[in-house]
């Protein structure tokens, strides 16, 4: 009580500044929300690159600041294996097994990044419902459990999403059967798949033991890896030779293969909050302080 009061009586007499510091706040996001909307429309290229590196930077240095040290070795581990990913994806000329392992590392990481954050917000949720004391688990240990599970899930499921897309471009491009403007370079045969450029030994038709063939509205076969990395994990909702839209819920017609569909687009919304929103925040700290507003 006597906190709230010593609160009130050091911000009394400011209401004019508080509402300055708002109106700044409020044109601030406005104005940077234009700027970023127009930077990707012009520039994606550009943009999504200091986004990808937002991402990985911005996180680490307030988990550094915070001594969250098992968030550091799981950041590292991704890091390393991702790097190596990443190397391996941009290498030219391209070898043939690098496709296939660099789509199947970013479907493991997004499988996993899902069911961490399901698993996350299940705790929340029981906690909210006080389903924990059932174990005997505090609230605030409980809600602290699926608070940071539901983190590494969001966060993790949005880097690898983007770096999966950048290898998926670089990759596509040095195949040969994918453009990002223009025609492709190389003609496609029946039997090849687009996205990894290796043969497709299981007719569409058959159940195959590994994974299955997908073909397309447009009638374009590819192995099952490649197209869900393509199309859910590398972002591109299109026929990688033809670039004739996918239709997601025709492909993924099973109800709970779905909600991994749902949960990328989720990802995408959450980029904003995690690379740009810390940036705009300090850029508005530091106009009040320029300007005497605290």
């Amino acid at each position: 009580m006597m906190e709230h009061a010593r609160m009130h009586a050091k911000h009394k007499g400011h209401e004019a500044m508080h509402a300055e510091m708002v109106l700044i706040l409020i044109v601030t996001l406005v104005v940077a929300q234009l700027v970023l909307v127009q930077w990707k429309q012009r520039h994606p290229k550009s943009y999504n690159l200091v986004t990808l590196f937002q991402m990985w930077v911005v996180p680490l240095y307030f988990t550094t600041k915070l001594h969250w040290w098992r968030f550091l070795t799981t950041w590292f581990i991704f890091s390393v294996i991702t790097a190596y990913i990443s190397f391996r994806a941009t290498r030219k000329p391209l070898a043939c097994t690098t496709p296939r392992l660099v789509y199947k590392w970013f479907l493991l990481l997004y499988k996993i990044s899902y069911a961490t954050g399901i698993v996350g917000y299940t705790v929340v949720m029981f906690t909210l419902f006080g389903i924990n004391l059932i174990f005997r688990i505090s609230p605030e240990d409980a809600m602290d459990f699926g608070v940071s599970l539901l983190f590494y899930g969001l966060y993790y499921g949005v880097l690898g999403r983007d770096f999966a897309e950048m290898c998926a471009d670089f990759m596509a491009s040095t195949i040969g059967y994918y453009s990002a403007s223009g025609m492709p370079t190389k003609h496609l045969s029946d039997n090849i798949c687009a996205v990894c450029g290796q043969p497709i030994l299981v007719d569409v038709s058959e159940e195959g033991i590994i994974e299955n063939t997908y073909r397309l509205s447009c009638n374009h076969v590819f192995h099952e890896f490649c197209i869900r990395g393509w199309c859910i994990v590398g972002k591109k909702q299109m026929c990688p030779y033809c670039k004739e839209k996918v239709d997601l819920k025709r492909m993924f017609s099973n109800p709970w293969e779905r909600p991994h569909v749902m949960y990328g687009q989720l990802l995408d919304w959450l980029r904003y909050l995690v690379a740009w929103q810390p940036v705009i925040i300090g850029f508005v700290q530091g106009i009040n302080y320029v300007l005497g507003l605290e």
